[in-house]
């Protein structure tokens, strides 16, 4: 990493002294390099947005049926459909321009303010004014506004986890050549938990590792969700199938001396009942409703397709840190001559001390108590208690491992502030990579002197020439070192980190050396950055849902491996995967390999990517969750992203589908039930609305072909098939779920929505709705001789059994006689309200002139109550069948 232009200050030719830049050369860098800022992707204006809503291919049909009624002069079809386009566009824009506005992104990755030596002097200065060349003054709690390298460095340690997927802050050293190197490397968005420094910028926004990143995620181009490929090759089904019918009533009219506008009327009509008009808007609106519901679970969806999309994953990709652990170091197992469970929160000063005999008292066990005073004294961390919050509620701040040992601590009844009263500090050796430790020297009330240590265990073992056992203090032989580095060797193997405690009483001394030799060994403690309790329940969730769940992380192998172990992701012996590993191997054996493997540890975010794509190429749907920066290409690149919107960073949001709000796994499955609700939903009303206009087009097909006259007139099949059709259609799309939605296979990436039965549902109710009502039409034009009493009769017909079938589309296994019919009570009162306005259309004069109707009598309403109940009982009989001949 070379610095370009530093300003030192020279004496004697030699370098003494950081001076960083003079106002004047920063001006001038500033107008070079430009703002140090992330470049935000070019917004999309609200008329694009709106525009968009108009490109769907069956919205586009519509608007063609409409040009041809306004050329026909039939300017009341063309108005009713120009307002259902517009209402369905209306609805799509709200809600994306919404999501939008709300998710406008990469507003404050970057630090608000920085510390600078401008002309030999500290200045604060906005983040966004940072060149190359600054030296930038870093101290404990600060975000590092731009890459740079150390020139100066006390026990700075830096957490990167934002970036690496590494929950252990890293140490950090001076870099007195300025090349630049992994250790002494700073990054934009990092976070300093630990000690202070200097460094150089090296580089500034887009040229930043994180800069990098968010420009990866611009190259990745979004593709349509399964529902959209689906819902597109469903309009050019139906607008091919609607040309062929066209053309054979046209042709068969033309041969028997029909005049040409008779034939384009028919072929008006007959256009009007292939194309489900409402189809477009209930989609949106199902999923509009579905996207209100999730918001109260705490998930806010960006996109509407992405809830569908959701729905029908096979495979969740997961980071670790932070997603799936609550990316607080947490002490989980301490050793003090035995074994001790620490069981608790990682923020609660409430837990429990269990050894193979039970519930441990602290105060009675001395060497377990001094264990945890060493913790909380050896101690840089700060542990405050909230004091407004009603329950107890605590604020850590530092390092995540010294703030474990704190909570560890007031566990056992040892709190920071009250401790430090009774030993007061008189001096520290820092940690360093060399020594491996830490210790302090403090002073009791009695003027007692005390060294405090805790480091790597081995490291503390080799200091130790005795142990603190309940018997008293005992000389530390050979056989006590070799059982406890083997216990410690044990605690490592469970992803523990492992830290050594030790102390001494001393006089004086006169070096570090001196005083931390001849310690006394007191115990061990293990800690892990645990996993969340509500993830564990989602994940055995996923696997009953057929859905793998895979962790992917920048974590070691063996804490990545436990930690997916705890939470049943993978089983013991399962292969873990590395980033080295992933570097040596090419795409296509990734690709073989990949199914086999539900760990990821030690990767990068171009691994993350090869993962993700290697899983798609397998045919796999793939979600991608994630917070950090180093998740955002591969959450672009899913086929949906969900981002953390507590600890999520802009860049990951702006990439994600879906951002979690309270960054709750959980949440997912709630996600993933709500999109498998939804599509069911779809194929209800799907199912409802395609039956009932294939009974339209059988209806007037069968007519013309018959020489019969129009038996519905295209107003009238506008109506059916916006209001008949439409009501009750979106009361569907509020169906409870079904008791099994999260028992079943997640369907495949390439399945029709006309699957599973599906198709031969809509064919068989089409063929029996169209049936009843072109029979009831000849039975009233023969008897009666009047066109528009039986095109009358036959338009209530079509809407009564379009209404009684509604309820059989409730489920696509069971008839009309076993289903709830009131547990959807929306759907109720669409059927009521339907019911309502069919009456009014033919016997209110105002709408008998508009829908060209009359009023029909006794008689009539015999005829059409008998054939519309006959379509539920037919149906009725042949699922009794279906189901005898599956159980036999």
């Amino acid at each position: 990493m070379a610095i370009p232009g530093l300003a030192l200050k020279k004496e004697n030719g030699i370098r003494e002294k950081w001076q960083g830049l003079s106002e004047k050369e920063a001006q001038k860098r500033y107008e070079k390099y430009g703002p140090n800022i992330l470049q935000e992707k070019k917004k999309i204006s609200a008329l694009k947005i709106f525009m968009e809503q108009f490109s769907d291919f069956m919205v586009l049909i519509l608007l063609a049926a409409t040009a041809v009624s306004i050329f026909m002069g039939e300017m009341t079809e063309a108005v009713t459909i120009i307002v259902i386009v517009v209402i369905n566009a209306v609805l799509g824009f709200v809600q994306e321009y919404r999501t939008e506005k709300t998710m406008e992104a990469l507003k404050e990755l970057a630090a608000p303010t920085a510390k600078v030596m401008r002309d030999g002097k500290p200045v604060e200065i906005a983040a966004e004014e940072i060149v190359p060349g600054d030296l930038i003054i870093l101290e404990t709690g600060d975000r590092i506004p731009a890459d740079a390298v150390l020139v100066e460095s006390n026990n700075l340690f830096v957490d990167e986890s934002l970036l690496t997927g590494e929950s252990v802050p890293v140490e950090k050293f001076s870099d007195r050549d300025t090349t630049g190197s992994e250790k002494s490397s700073v990054y934009m968005g990092t976070n300093v938990t630990r000690g202070r420094g200097k460094a150089v910028v090296c580089s500034t926004g887009m040229m930043t590792e994180m800069g990098k990143i968010a420009g990866m995620i611009q190259d990745i181009e979004e593709e349509e969700t399964p529902l959209q490929k689906r819902l597109d090759h469903l309009g050019k089904y139906i607008v091919f199938g609607c040309l062929i019918i066209c053309a054979i009533v046209s042709l068969t009219g033309i041969i028997r001396g029909e005049n040409l506008f008779t034939m384009l009327l028919a072929g008006i009509s007959l256009a009007v009942a292939a194309v489900p008009e409402g189809l477009p808007a209930i989609v949106t609106i199902a999923l509009a409703l579905g996207v209100q519901r999730m918001l109260k679970k705490k998930a806010l969806v960006r996109k509407l397709p992405a809830v569908e999309t959701l729905g029908c994953a096979t495979v969740i990709c997961s980071d670790k840190t932070g997603t799936l652990t609550e990316n607080k170091m947490t002490v989980r197992k301490m050793y003090t001559e035995d074994y001790v469970e620490v069981r608790g929160g990682s923020l609660s000063s409430k837990g429990e001390f269990i050894s193979g005999f039970g519930i441990i008292d602290v105060k009675k066990k001395e060497n377990l108590r001094l264990a945890l005073e060493i913790g909380v004294l050896c101690n840089n961390a700060v542990m405050r208690k909230v004091k407004s919050s009603k329950q107890e509620k605590w604020e850590l701040s530092g390092d995540p491992t010294e703030a474990a040992l704190l909570v560890s601590g007031a566990k056992g009844g040892i709190f920071q502030e009250e401790i430090n009263k009774e030993y007061k500090r008189i001096d520290e050796i820092p940690f360093d990579s060399e020594r491996k430790c830490m210790s302090v020297i403090c002073r009791n009330r009695k003027g007692e002197s005390f060294v405090f240590t805790k480091g790597a265990a081995d490291v503390i073992i080799e200091k130790c020439t005795k142990i603190y056992t309940s018997g008293g203090i005992v000389p530390l032989d050979e056989v006590k070192k070799k059982r406890i580095l083997k216990i410690n060797d044990d605690m490592a193997k469970e992803a523990l980190r492992v830290l050594g405690l030790a102390y001494k009483r001393i006089n004086r001394y006169s070096n570090f050396k001196e005083a931390e030799s001849e310690l006394v060994f007191v115990g061990l403690t293990g800690m892990i950055d645990p996993p969340r309790k509500e993830a564990l329940n989602a994940v055995k969730k996923c696997n009953l849902a057929g859905i793998k769940p895979i962790m992917i992380t920048g974590d070691h192998k063996i804490t990545a491996y436990a930690i997916a172990r705890e939470l049943n992701i993978c089983q013991e012996g399962d292969r873990v995967l590395t980033g080295k590993e992933l570097e040596e191997m090419s795409d296509s054996k990734l690709q073989a390999l990949v199914d086999e493997v539900a760990v990821y540890a030690r990767v990068s975010p171009k691994h993350k990517l090869r993962i993700v794509k290697a899983l798609k190429k397998k045919g796999h749907i793939v979600a991608m969750t994630g917070d950090g920066v180093n998740d955002a290409p591969a959450v672009k690149e899913a086929d949906i992203g969900v981002s953390m919107g507590i600890t999520g960073t802009d860049v990951t949001k702006e990439a994600s589908s879906m951002v979690l709000m309270d960054d709750n796994f959980a949440s997912i499955v709630s996600a993933i039930e709500e999109g498998r609700i939804i599509y069911s939903n779809i194929r209800k009303f799907i199912r409802y609305m395609l039956s009932c206009n294939i009974g339209e087009v059988l209806t007037m097909f069968l007519g013309m072909l018959m020489g019969l006259p129009l038996p519905l007139l295209p107003i009238q099949i506008l109506w059916v098939n916006l209001v008949t059709d439409g009501l009750p259609a979106i009361a569907l799309g509020l169906e409870p779920a079904e008791k099994d939605i999260m028992m079943r296979p997640p369907r495949g990436a390439k399945e029709s929505v006309f699957s599973r039965g599906l198709l031969n549902l809509i064919l068989f109710r089409g063929v029996i709705i169209g049936l009843s009502t072109l029979v009831v039409f000849i039975s009233i034009l023969k008897f009666s001789g009047d066109v528009s009493t039986a095109r009358t009769a036959a338009f209530v017909t079509l809407v009564i059994t379009q209404l009684i079938h509604v309820f059989e589309c409730k489920s696509e296994r069971k008839n009309i006689f076993e289903v709830p019919l009131f547990n959807n009570i929306p759907l109720v009162l669409a059927v009521i309200c339907s019911l309502i306005m069919i009456i009014g259309v033919v016997y209110h004069p105002f709408f008998q002139k508009i829908f060209r109707t009359v009023a029909l009598g006794h008689n009539e309403w015999v005829l059409i109550g008998g054939f519309s109940a006959l379509g539920p009982v037919i149906a009725s009989f042949f699922k009794v069948n279906a189901k005898y001949i599956r159980r036999r």
